[in-house]
């Protein structure tokens, strides 16, 4: 049996190593009251619908690239006691802090 070259070897370490990022994903509810109470409402797109087609594209793409994007939903009740107990403000910061958060929990929960 022949052995893997350098190469096979690399790109199969490389694979078991994939990045994993976590999307800010909203349900049209959740993404309205996030926004009410941002401090940057300028970052939110005018609607649910434009925010969710231009989310769905930025996901297939970090994908295309070999990056696993996966949707984090945001519960508005939980994000906010986040924010007051990390004294934080909503903000892009602190959405994209709360995910990752979320996201590093979830995988690394042996459950």
């Amino acid at each position: 049996m022949r052995r893997p070259t350098l190469y096979q070897s690399l790109k199969a370490k490389r694979r078991s190593q994939q990045m994993v990022i976590g999307v800010t994903w909203y349900t049209e509810e959740t993404w309205a009251k996030v926004k009410a109470t941002a401090t940057d409402p300028e970052c939110f797109d005018e609607s649910f619908n434009k925010w969710k087609a231009a989310a769905v594209v930025a996901r297939r793409n970090f994908q295309r690239s070999g990056v696993m994007a996966l949707e984090c939903q945001i519960d508005p009740e939980k994000f906010f006691a986040w924010c007051a107990a990390n004294n934080q403000e909503n903000n892009s910061t602190s959405r994209g802090e709360f995910v990752s958060e979320v996201l590093s929990a979830a995988h690394n929960d042996p459950a």
